[in-house]
C-alpha cells in the first residue's frame, strides 16, 4: 500500500492528449453511430418482451418458473439475434462459459478445431494443452485438438480450416478478440465468411465464437451456432456483478444447459437470491458503456502513437473489440503503465500491481483493475503477460472521461519515472 493521489498532469502531457483527442473526432463519430443503432436494438428487445419490475425479483431454491431468469435469457437471444440463450449468474467467467460450450457439445472421440490460432491462455488447461493430466481436460476425456494459424495479415485462413475438417471434427472455435496476441481482432464480416464456408463444407459442425470483449462494437454479432462471453465484460454494461451467457441455436444451447446443471434438468432450474435488476439494466447500458470504452481505446492509441509507441489497432482503424494493445519493448515501462492505470482508479487506487503467477496463465501476469466489480474488464483496466516484447493490453472505461484520465495519468507516470521524454 502507498499514499497516493491522482498524478498532476504536466502541461506537455495535457497538450499531447488534447491534440490526440482532436485527431480522434472522426473515429469517435463512427463509434457513436454504432451506439445509436445498438441502443435501438436493445430497447426494441426490452419492449418486445414487456420487461417490468416483476422481472427483477430474486428467487430461491430450485428456481422453477423463474420469470426474471427466463426473460433475461430471451432478451439476450433477441439482442444477439439467435434462437435461444442461457444467461446465468452461476457462470463464473468467460472461460467458464466457453468451457461449458466445449464440454456440452464435444464427446469422447470428437475433435475441436481452433480456427483463429491458439486460443486465449486460460483455455489451454481446459483443452489439455498444458496442466496436469487427470484434472478433467478435454484431452482427459479423449477429445482431440487441431489448430490453424491465422494468415500473416491476421485474417482467418479459410482454405486451411476447410482442409482440417476431418469427420471427427465436431466443433470449430473462432476467437474474435486478440487475447494476448499482437494481431487485429476479427470483424463480424470475417467471422461470418468463415462460418458460411465451414457450414457449406460441413453443415453438421458447430461453429462457436468466443465473443468476449467484442459485443456491441459492431451493429450485430456473428452468425455463429454458439456465442459465449462474460457479463462482467461488454454485455453487463458495468453493472452486472457476475455471470456469463451462451447464445445460439436452440439444440446447442440445450446441450450446454445440460452441462451447466444436468441432463434432464437443463435450463429449467437455477435461482438467484439477488435482484436481477443489474443484469437487465447492464444490458440496457451496454451499447453506451461499450462506446465509452472504445472511444477511450481510440484515444489511448493516438496518444501513445504520438509518443512513438507501436499500437494495435491504430487509432483510425476499424474496431472489433474494446482492447488496445501498446508495445513497450521494456518490462519497466509496461509495469509502470499498469501501475499508473491502477493509480487512476476509483477503487483500490493505493494498491500496487505486481506480476504474479495467476492461475490459468502460462507467464507471470500483471493486472491493474481498480474496479467496482472485481475483475470487470469493461471498467478501466490493464493487464499483460510479462514476456517480450512487453505488450500492455488496455481495456474498458465506464465513462470516456475516466478513460481519458487514465491515458493522461499513465503518460504522466511514465514521464515522472524518466521512462519517456516529451
Amino acid at each position: 500500500m502507498m499514499n497516493i493521489q491522482l498524478p498532476d498532469i504536466p502541461a506537455p502531457v495535457a497538450a499531447l492528449v488534447a491534440r490526440a483527442e482532436v485527431d480522434c473526432r472522426p473515429a469517435f463519430a463512427r463509434v457513436e453511430e454504432i451506439e445509436r443503432v445498438n441502443t435501438r436494438r436493445v430497447v426494441r428487445a426490452f419492449q418486445e418482451h414487456r420487461v417490468a419490475a416483476r422481472h427483477f425479483a430474486p428467487t430461491t431454491g430450485y428456481g422453477y418458473d423463474d420469470i426474471g431468469r427466463d426473460t433475461l435469457s430471451k432478451l439476450f437471444a433477441a439482442v444477439m439475434e439467435t434462437e435461444d440463450a442461457l444467461v446465468r449468474p452461476q457462470i463464473a467467467s468467460g472461460t467458464h462459459a466457453l468451457a461449458l460450450c466445449l464440454y456440452g457439445v464435444l464427446r469422447p472421440g470428437d475433435e475441436m478445431l481452433a480456427a483463429s490460432g491458439k486460443p486465449y491462455d486460460t483455455l489451454e488447461e481446459v483443452i489439455g494443452l498444458t496442466g496436469e493430466a487427470g484434472n478433467g481436460s478435454l484431452r482427459d476425456f479423449g477429445i482431440g485438438y487441431r489448430e490453424v494459424s491465422l494468415r500473416a495479415d491476421g485474417g482467418i485462413d479459410i482454405d486451411s480450416v476447410l482442409s482440417q475438417l476431418a469427420p471427427s471434427v465436431k466443433l470449430v472455435l473462432i476467437q474474435r478478440s486478440r487475447g494476448y496476441d499482437w494481431r487485429p481482432s476479427l470483424s463480424v464480416g470475417q467471422i461470418d465468411a468463415a462460418i458460411e464456408a465451414i457450414h457449406s463444407a460441413r453443415p453438421d459442425v458447430c461453429v462457436m465464437v468466443d465473443d468476449c470483449y467484442g459485443e456491441f462494437t459492431d451493429v450485430r454479432e456473428p452468425r455463429a451456432d454458439l456465442l459465449a462471453g462474460s457479463l462482467i465484460k461488454n454485455p453487463g454494461g458495468g453493472l452486472a456483478p457476475t455471470g456469463g451467457y451462451i447464445a445460439g441455436k436452440r439444440a446447442f444451447v440445450e446441450k450446454v444447459a445440460c452441462r451447466l446443471t444436468s441432463p434432464g434438468i437443463g435450463a429449467e432450474v437455477g435461482s438467484y437470491a439477488g435482484s436481477y435488476q443489474p443484469f437487465y439494466q447492464g444490458l440496457f447500458l451496454a451499447p453506451h458503456t461499450v462506446a465509452q470504452a472504445v472511444k477511450s481505446a481510440i484515444l489511448a492509441a493516438r496518444a501513445f502513437e504520438l509518443l512513438g509507441f507501436a499500437v494495435n489497432p491504430a487509432w483510425d482503424a476499424p474496431r472489433n473489440d474494446v482492447i488496445e494493445a501498446i508495445r513497450f519493448d521494456d518490462a519497466d515501462k509496461l509495469i509502470a503503465f499498469c501501475q499508473a492505470i491502477q493509480m487512476c482508479s476509483p477503487v483500490d487506487a493505493e494498491a500496487v500491481p505486481e506480476p504474479w503467477d495467476m492461475p490459468g496463465y502460462q507467464d507471470p501476469v500483471i493486472m491493474a483493475a481498480g474496479t467496482f466489480v472485481s475483475g470487470a474488464s469493461i471498467e478501466l483496466s490493464a493487464d499483460a503477460p510479462i514476456r517480450a516484447p512487453y505488450i500492455g493490453y488496455l481495456q474498458g472505461a465506464l465513462t470516456y472521461a475516466h478513460g481519458r484520465l487514465g491515458v493522461e495519468g499513465a503518460i504522466a507516470r511514465l514521464l515522472q519515472k524518466g521512462l519517456i521524454s516529451l
